[in-house]
């Protein structure tokens, strides 16, 4: 079903518990790839954090067209789709803000702090997904 990140279901999916994003880019040679995120939603876009060097980093500054999907692997089983266009910034506030906001939902308010320290350097990315289409189906049994 068609969906939006303004949609209070969506959002509640995608921000409660821990589950993981899957990100999909495309390879220098056009191959399509995927990768493991932790994520957070940052207001109406999706944010995490990568190495700018790693094979996710190289290839969103080369072409933004990313998705993710993210699902419930359990009943009632559930996902949703986000495709966008990635926007990027090496900026060390923002890197470290969102690093440790994924600390704080992935580790534990306790270690957010540690979290976005370690993440929050150097060579690091933050990158938002601008959702151009959601998809999602919240309860597949039903």
């Amino acid at each position: 079903m068609a969906a939006s990140l303004d949609d209070p279901e969506i959002r509640d999916f995608l921000s409660s518990g821990t589950k993981t994003g899957h990100l999909g880019y495309l390879a220098k040679d056009g191959r399509p790839l995927g990768a493991p995120v932790w994520f957070v939603l940052d207001g109406e876009r999706i944010a995490f954090n990568t190495g700018a060097m790693t094979a996710k980093g190289r290839a969103i500054n080369r072409d933004p067209r990313v998705v993710l999907t993210v699902d419930l692997p359990e009943p009632p089983y559930a996902f949703v789709q986000i495709q966008g266009r990635a926007e990027v910034t090496d900026d060390l506030d923002e890197v470290r803000r969102i690093a440790t906001l994924a600390g704080e939902r992935y580790m534990g308010a306790d270690r957010a702090e540690e979290f976005g320290a370690r993440n929050g350097v150097e060579g690091e990315l933050a990158v938002w997904i601008e959702p151009t289409t959601v998809i999602g189906a919240l309860d597949v049994l039903g």
